[in-house]
């Protein structure tokens, strides 16, 4: 996980010395790889791009400015990641008893699921694809409610056990669903 970027989450300098919070940061680093265990999925589908939404057949998702985002692309990626349920009980336990550990995770375990969704990515550039910036429900115009949609079209919790509240919260916390444009060849 990158050192830097747990830093930022916890809004501290890139820059810091304090051996206590680095140690800790490290810690929790091997805290997290040693329990969580990710699961990704993903499906490439043909798709329209209008003025102020994405249609794949006949699902649309409303939102200009993922249609900004993605304009001129007629595939997408749409994903879903997880780091699993034992991130939740480590967070829910540090919570109760140690605070300043519990914040700590937190970055870490964001930092982890970015890492896991950036992998993704990587493979599919590897695969020759040349990717948009990943967006979001819950982004911007982006409803969370259309996660309700990339559920459906990926079946996440049959196949990797993520799991939408009422309120279209994603379980495990740390779970990451995603749009990405592929630029046309």
């Amino acid at each position: 996980m990158n050192r830097a970027e747990i830093l930022r989450y916890l809004r501290t300098s890139s820059k810091t010395e304090d051996e206590r919070l680095l140690s800790l940061i490290d810690e929790c680093c091997e805290e997290v790889n040693a329990c969580v265990k990710p699961k990704t999925l993903h499906r490439i589908f043909d798709c329209e791009v209008t003025a102020d939404s994405l249609i794949i057949g006949d699902i649309v998702f409303k939102s200009k400015r993922l249609a900004d985002t993605i304009k001129g692309c007629w595939r997408v990626c749409i994903f879903g990641a997880t780091l699993g349920t034992e991130c939740d009980r480590l967070l829910r336990t540090y919570s109760a008893t140690d605070i300043t550990r519990s914040i700590v995770l937190q970055a870490c375990l964001a930092s982890k699921i970015e890492e896991v969704c950036d992998h993704l990515e990587d493979v599919l550039i590897a695969d020759g694809m040349n990717l948009r910036q990943r967006y979001s429900p819950g982004y911007f115009d982006l409803d969370i409610e259309e996660n309700r949609k990339i559920f459906e079209m990926l079946e996440l919790t049959k196949r990797i056990g993520l799991t939408l509240t009422d309120t279209c919260q994603m379980v495990p916390t740390k779970s990451v669903t995603a749009i990405i444009g592929i630029e046309n060849d």
